[in-house]
């Protein structure tokens, strides 16, 4: 029943528009229920010392506590919808490489040997089913920035997505330069540590590039 339950979770989290999930989300969580705020980093009047220009960090690095609450719960909303599609991909991607390792001759002989489930699925299941999933998240970090162009609107959440459509919308081009070439940095060096974490999680990958 759970794994039905994560599957169906799993396939609207994949399905439903990211736009149309933070509409769902400030109505019911902000406007209807009225438990988060519906829009911007913080609550007007709420001036928190800027340290750094991020306002959770700069809360926490001042120990201005009402301000770092609030600033959490400004950001809830907007972090949930951007993440519900990649947590879905994984979720999806992690299951069924999970399952294709738990057919694998090694865990066979793992369960025929005695050792403990937690053994198996931690030594020798998890850690070979890793490989896609990592390379999965690679992929997906690109795909955040188009949706936190379309999450930072939704919510008025001043950001890098609202700063890039601003940019294209006033052909502000250093801008849209700086953002792109950010975005792209972060893309590269996310992949690399990806490529470099393929040598941790399975050692036959190093001795293969020897």
């Amino acid at each position: 029943l759970l794994d039905t339950g994560s599957i169906i979770g799993s396939l609207v989290g994949v399905a439903v528009p990211i736009f149309f999930l933070a509409f769902v989300l400030k109505y019911i969580f902000a406007i209807r229920l009225g438990i988060l705020p519906p829009s911007g980093r913080q609550s007007t009047g709420l001036n928190a010392t800027e340290v750094t220009g991020f306002f959770l960090l700069d809360s926490v690095l001042t120990r201005e506590w009402d301000a770092t609450w609030d600033t959490l719960k400004h950001l809830i909303l907007p972090a949930f919808a951007l993440a519900t599609f990649p947590f879905a991909v994984l979720f999806r991607i992690t299951r069924a490489s999970v399952l294709e390792v738990l057919e694998e001759d090694y865990v066979r002989t793992a369960n025929a040997k005695g050792l403990t489930t937690p053994v198996i699925r931690g030594r020798h299941v998890l850690r070979n089913a890793l490989i896609p999933v990592v390379t999965t998240i690679g992929l997906l970090v690109g795909g955040l920035l188009s949706g936190a162009v379309l999450t930072e609107s939704v919510f008025n959440y001043q950001g890098v997505g609202q700063a890039l459509a601003l940019g294209f919308s006033t052909r502000d081009y250093p801008v849209l330069q700086v953002l792109i070439m950010m975005a792209a940095l972060i893309y590269i060096v996310v992949n690399l540590m990806v490529d470099i974490a393929y040598g941790f999680i399975d050692p036959r990958i190093r001795v293969s590039r020897r």
